[in-house]
């Protein structure tokens, strides 16, 4: 089923706890895991390995430069991808009205690597991310943590768990313990850039999702 992936919906979807993913078909279906894989800013882990990557200095780490360029490497994988041309024509738009961000890791004038999500007040839901150089990625995530700790964010949802975000301190909590930290979170007065776009929650917002 095609889902109309408005903005308005999008943002629904994220204040409610949802979000969308397309199977091979380029289906999109709305999901609400339980458990939900977040990471606890205060809980952030650095490897050591990855603390001397960041020492070197290798990559300039830029915000939003090309968000276009950072959803389609994310959605191109040997293995299938669950970023449907529907899912990046929506996040594109998002990204125009100011909530989906890219966060970047450049290496001698070409993009390495990366990450992009959705803010909204507090929350940051990331989405998805890649490399072209080994460590890019991870030194996004960095740059991603430390600059939500500045601007007063408190959520880092990451959706699903991995080995790889387990590797960040990612745990997984129970529906009822994310949604109250959801509800806190995107109540908070934060902004992801300063030329972000802004939502009062349950503003203008439909209370249910229908295709």
């Amino acid at each position: 089923m095609r889902w109309n992936l408005s903005p308005r919906r999008l943002l629904a979807g994220y204040v409610v706890g949802i979000f969308p993913m397309a199977d091979d078909d380029g289906n999109v279906h709305w999901l609400a895991p339980d458990p939900r894989a977040i990471i606890d800013l205060d809980a952030f882990k650095v490897s050591r390995s990855l603390r001397t990557l960041i020492r070197r200095d290798l990559f300039e780490i830029r915000i939003n430069s090309t968000f276009a360029d950072v959803i389609s490497a994310c959605a191109d994988r040997p293995d299938g991808t669950w970023i449907s041309p529907q899912i990046r024509d929506a996040y594109t738009e998002l990204h125009r009205l100011g909530f989906a961000h890219s966060v970047e890791a450049w290496k001698n004038g070409a993009l390495a690597g990366g990450l992009y999500g959705v803010a909204i007040g507090g929350a940051f839901f990331g989405e998805s991310m890649f490399h072209r150089v080994t460590g890019a990625s991870k030194v996004a995530m960095v740059h991603l943590v430390e600059r939500m700790r500045q601007r007063g964010m408190t959520l880092l949802d990451v959706q699903f768990m991995t080995k790889h975000l387990a590797s960040f301190g990612a745990v997984e909590i129970a529906r009822r313990d994310y949604q109250r930290r959801l509800c806190e979170a995107v109540r908070r007065p934060c902004t992801f850039v300063e030329d972000a776009g802004s939502l009062t929650v349950g503003e203008n917002l439909p209370e249910h999702l229908e295709p």
